[in-house]
């Protein structure tokens, strides 16, 4: 087995300092995004026990009036990006455009979207248990008019 040389020794020590140094910095004043050097907040808190729980979803409105899911799998958007970006689509709806294109992109054959939106199911809870009860809100709205 080798030994380090004190030029090795002294790398390794630095390189050590230096993440423990970003880690306590990322504690202290960091953010989740900031990961991995960040404090990652969003596993260490909860709600109370009666606050409702959020299901974010997208649909759209074809121009048949139906509605149809716009999850991963009808547009190629996660909806881990949609909700990321959920306050630059409220800022600016058109953005949603974007997601009626990929929904025809990859349906051709299908009725246009005349409208997009952004919905989030409020699920009730009472006790820290679900109700079964929920409440639907549209965050966040695009049509074709504008």
């Amino acid at each position: 087995m080798e030994t380090l040389t004190a030029r090795g020794r002294a790398v390794r020590l630095g390189a050590t300092l230096l993440g423990m140094a970003l880690l306590l910095l990322g504690t202290v004043h960091g953010t989740d995004d900031d990961f991995p050097f960040g404090p990652f907040r969003m596993y260490s808190t909860s709600d109370p026990p009666d606050t409702p729980a959020p299901d974010t979803r997208v649909e759209g409105v074809d121009e048949t009036g139906a509605v149809v899911p716009l999850g991963q799998d009808a547009t190629g958007i996660r909806r881990a990006e949609i909700e990321g970006q959920q306050g630059r689509y409220a800022a600016d709806t058109s953005l949603l455009r974007t997601v009626a294109e990929a929904y025809a992109e990859r349906h051709p054959g299908a009725p246009a979207l005349v409208e997009v939106r952004i919905v989030i199911r409020l699920h009730d809870i009472r006790g820290g248990r679900p109700t079964g009860e929920w409440t639907d809100r549209t965050a966040v709205r695009w049509d074709t008019a504008g």
